[in-house]
């Protein structure tokens, strides 16, 4: 072959050339993450369902795949129409009223609990719809929610909790903006209208949920969950049969050449909602409409806050004449790295054709300007009448409730398995490895369970199919793949030697936990929409999507502005307005200011500053500087007591109507607010302590969650025979002394009261939790062995309680709160004392403006607003910023599951917080000293406590003395003897 030799210039620009050319593929490929590999697979559905065990309720992904082909065909039969007000029979804890209205009889049921039935006649064998024609009652905010039984038992799981969503808006569009331009988000509007729904469950099917019903006489019955409700028909609708995009088209009038046209809808500019959840966002960068200019500028809808199935937007379009349209959805789709986005679309009230059902929106890294497109990339077609139409757009998981069922399955597996491996090798720690367990011993598992093989080629074989079927579904790798891999990886290493699993058992914990952390966003779909553009097909309205490039000029402009634009809203503050110092985050802080300018000061007239205040020794240097707040909000519960020693705050007992602000708060919580017979601060949140239970373990070992102290010491020998334990956190001796009937301090404050008889018992107990029944001491992270299972039950707080409900998917179902163990009285009645953690508001003395700080604290602390306010901080931003509001009228309101709502109530009957009083930081300090000695030291717990005693009375007489108080005084502390008993509606 001859060899074509170039000339010295021409190699030179082919070498310039091929380097630029690497150069901007390397930075294409950096920019855009690299190429993408296709992943396929021959795992089914049927095959991932293949491990899941049938049970009393079956889940309905499964029930349909039994069904196949018969559960798509539905019925001949005609609708079934059952007037809800036409009831048979109902529990008599359901509070139900017959009423006229909207011109007809509705059935109004008046609270949540119990249940209501009717009977009705099926005349042809089927798969049915079943459509609620239903009205949310005032008073609530969260959705409504109702089983559904037919003949007495749930057909599938998912019909145990069928939601009933309440419709929002925006009570305002355009926003206002503030005194520095910014834009304030508006209130949210309910539309309590009537509305017809189909059962159904977005995280386990786009379509409707169907019941089998065969001919002849059936009961339906609704058991209460949330919510009150007004019903009129309930209907059995034979199963409907929806279009492919074919028959859809060719029922519809020909293509014709028409004008050019094109509309756009912001998203945020949205005509309803299904939750309060869904809300609008601030976006700065090219191109995003409208653009911000430097200032908080709502313009986008969603993301992370339109992630879980079901929750919808609705939007109303208009179109200029009847004809074929084509629709564009600006949207970014960059919050699970490799994962699909899914919704259901619907105009005008239905889906129009099957390909609309799970509509898949690929995953991004940029804003991207999206047609909606069948597989091929072909643009569907819509054909519209000139006018107003809705487009609906439900978020939907359904395509991985496949993929949920089988981790969930694994996980339950893995962990039952890991329990059987800690029986076998006697390895219960709960630490990275037991010390006690000799590391150089070998053993042959073989012997122990001859399946051990076996039973970790099914692990490793379940995580492959699961894999596998999450790539093919994608189209490519992903977070939970790469978790998915590494589990197998670790699972291979103890198949290649079965043998050293007892020297790895931990490594199926950190698979647990891997897999279980990427559980908690399997199911989430965000999603972030710009705006909507409805156009005819041959319309280009000139869009552009943002780019690398395109974000250098705009930086450098939005860096300019930043120069002279006035950010500092602390310049608009008004010298004569109340000053309110907050020490929270951000976020809280700016709901209160927006709540301010919505409510209070159009109320009162009264202009509010809100500040906040990051640092609590902001409060005391600036009291001793004479700059103070007038309000402080977010204070620690012991520092309006501290205050009031010194003469620095308020004795707001003092004020007009201070006995009825009082009483909205239990006498338990509220006594650590008084000090010498003042009150110098109302409580905002509460931080409960509860009993955690593994529901699924304890079922298991034929275990009850335990009532009292006793019921714990006879349960702990079952636990720790199988190679578990029980949390009980160390540093609350409060709990064990209230609940033997201890007082910490004297009535008058002066003296400590550790070594009363009931106070030595108290003591003793504290510790032999710990050297008698051999509790673990220290557990960094109760949260993780609870979701593991090796520590299935434990006392635990608030955050506990939102982790599990936020970060542990898998176990979902398996755990309940109740309240905590306590000690038998005489009477029966089990004594369950315990203090709530507080957080509180205060008027500091040096304020020159008192009444009005007092108008604004009745305000904030009213149930009214409280429930807004919880309300309002969870939804726009998630349950994780949950407010459990100390306010016992707004916490009965507040969108609690209804079991945990009656084991919260019952523990807080018992709250009984510690008074303040002089040296009172010495206490905790003491007692912890006290047990160090019992525990370690094996000192007598007499002894130990008596030292601590000696060593509280002495720092107690100290700072008396510094604060002029002197024998025979008396600080009025005040004594919680009886539980608050909460009044129930009639």
């Amino acid at each position: 072959m001859k060899k074509i030799k170039l000339p010295r210039a021409a190699l030179r620009i082919a070498i310039r050339l091929a380097l630029a050319a690497a150069v901007l593929f390397g930075g294409y490929r950096w920019i855009n993450g690299g190429e993408t590999p296709i992943y396929a697979s021959n795992v089914t559905v049927a095959d991932l369902l293949a491990y899941e065990e049938g049970g009393e309720k079956p889940p309905y992904t499964l029930l349909m795949q039994e069904a196949g082909a018969a559960g798509e065909q539905g019925s001949e039969g005609r609708p079934i129409v059952i007037d809800s007000a036409d009831y048979g029979a109902s529990d008599p804890q359901a509070r139900l009223e017959t009423v006229a209205d909207g011109g007809a009889a509705a059935l109004h049921w008046l609270n949540e609990e119990g249940w209501a039935e009717w009977t009705f006649e099926v005349p042809a064998a089927g798969w049915y719809e079943l459509l609620i024609e239903y009205k949310p009652l005032a008073g609530g905010k969260g959705p409504i929610i109702r089983g559904v039984q037919i003949d007495g038992a749930y057909p599938f799981a998912e019909s145990e909790r069928i939601e009933l969503q309440r419709n929002w808006k925006d009570a305002k569009y355009p926003y206002d903006r503030n005194e520095i331009g910014m834009q304030i988000r508006p209130e949210q509007d309910e539309l309590a209208d009537w509305s017809v729904k189909a059962a159904s469950d977005f995280s386990v099917s786009p379509e409707p949920l169907l019941y089998r019903l065969e001919p002849g006489k059936h009961t339906l019955r609704l058991v209460g969950s949330k919510e009150p409700v007004a019903l009129k028909a309930l209907t059995f609708r034979p199963k409907r049969q929806l279009p492919a995009y074919a028959e859809y088209a060719a029922g519809k009038p020909a293509q014709t050449e028409t004008e050019t046209w094109y509309g756009v809808k912001e998203a945020e500019n949205f005509d309803r909602k299904s939750a309060l959840t869904i809300q609008t966002d601030h976006w700065n960068e090219p191109y995003v409409s409208p653009l911000p200019k430097g200032h908080i500028t709502y313009n986008v809808l969603g993301g992370q806050r339109w992630r879980l199935p079901g929750e919808w937007v609705e939007w109303e379009l208009q179109v200029p004449r009847d004809g074929w349209y084509e629709i564009d959805l600006k949207v970014y789709q960059n919050y699970r790295n490799g994962f699909k986005a899914y919704r259901t679309i619907e105009l005008d009230g239905e889906v129009p054709f099957r390909e609309l059902l799970r509509y898949p929106i690929e995953f991004n890294r940029e804003f991207t300007i999206e047609t909606i497109v069948d597989p091929d990339g072909n643009p569907y077609r819509f054909y519209l009448t000139e006018g107003s139409h809705k487009l609906r757009m439900t978020a939907d998981s359904s395509p991985l409730q496949p993929v949920r069922l089988a981790l969930t399955g694994v996980l339950q597996d893995l962990s039952a398995f890991d329990r059987d491996m800690r029986r076998i090798t006697g390895n219960y720690s709960v630490q990275a490895y037991d010390a006690n367990m000799d590391e150089k011993r070998t053993w042959d598992m073989r012997k122990f369970d001859p399946d051990i093989e076996a039973k970790v080629d099914a692990f490793i074989r379940r995580l492959s199919d699961i894999r596998d079927y999450l790539n093919d579904l994608n189209g490519q790798n992903s977070d939970i793949s790469e978790a998915l891999l590494n589990s197998i990886d670790l699972l291979a290493i103890m198949r290649a030697d079965v043998d050293i699993i007892p020297n790895k058992i931990n490594d199926f914990s950190t698979i647990q936990s891997n897999i279980g952390a990427w559980m908690t966003t399997l199911t989430q779909q965000p999603l972030l929409l710009d705006f909507i553009v409805v156009r005819t097909p041959d319309a280009d309205p000139g869009f552009k999507e943002p780019t690398e490039l395109s974000r250098i000029p705009y930086s450098i402009v939005d860096f300019g502005r930043s120069f002279v634009m006035d950010y500092d809203l602390r310049k608009h503050n008004r010298e004569e307005a109340l000053t309110v110092w907050v020490q929270r985050g951000r976020d809280y802080a700016d709901l209160l200011r927006e709540m301010i300018a919505q409510d209070f000061t159009p109320r009162t007239g009264i202009e509010v500053n809100v500040n906040l205040m990051p640092n609590p020794n902001m409060l005391i240097l600036g009291n001793a500087a004479g700059e103070v707040p007038d309000v402080a909000l977010g204070v620690g519960e012991a520092t309006p007591a501290d205050y009031a020693m010194r003469g620095a705050v308020e004795d707001l007992s003092e004020y007009p109507g201070f006995a009825e602000v009082f009483d909205r708060f239990i006498p338990g919580v509220r006594r650590s607010m008084n000090y010498d017979g003042g009150a110098y601060g109302l409580p905002e949140v509460q931080n409960f302590q509860m009993l955690f239970y593994r529901t699924d373990i304890f079922d298991s070992l034929k275990l009850q969650a335990p009532e009292t102290w006793d019921d714990v010491f006879d349960i702990l020998p079952t636990l720790q025979e199988n190679g578990m334990t029980m949390n009980y956190p160390k540093a609350d001796f409060a709990t064990m002394f209230f609940q033997q009937g201890a007082e910490l301090y004297s009535g008058d404050g002066l003296t400590g009261t550790l070594t009363s008889d009931e106070g030595i018992a108290a003591f003793k107990r504290w510790t032999e939790l710990y050297d008698k029944y051999n509790l673990p001491i220290d557990i960094p992270a109760f949260f993780q062995h609870f979701r593991d299972g090796d520590i299935p039950i434990g006392i635990a707080d608030f955050n506990t309680y939102v982790q599990l409900l936020v970060a542990a998917p898998e176990i979902t179902g398996h755990w309940k709160i109740a309240p905590l163990p306590g000690v038998r009285q005489p009477d029966g009645e089990i004594a369950r004392w315990s203090p709530q953690g507080l957080s509180a508001g205060m008027i500091m003395k040096k304020s020159d403006k008192k009444e009005e700080a007092w108008e604004f604290l009745k305000w904030w602390t009213s149930a009214e607003v409280q429930e807004k306010y919880a309300g309002d901080i969870e939804s726009f931003y998630g349950i994780e910023f949950r407010w459990n509001t100390a306010n016992v009228e707004a916490m009965k309101a507040l969108s609690w599951p209804s079991d945990d709502l009656k084991a919260l109530r019952e523990q807080a009957r018992w709250a009984k917080n510690q008074p303040y009083v002089p040296g009172y930081y010495f206490l905790a300090r003491e007692l912890e000293f006290a047990w160090n000695g019992t525990v370690f030291d094996r000192v007598p717990a007499q002894e130990s406590l008596e030292k601590a005693q000696l060593s509280l009375q002495r720092e107690m007489n100290r700072r008396q003395k510094d604060f002029g108080i002197g024998p025979g005084e008396n600080l009025r502390v005040p004594q919680i003897e009886q539980p608050y008993e909460w009044e129930e509606p009639q």
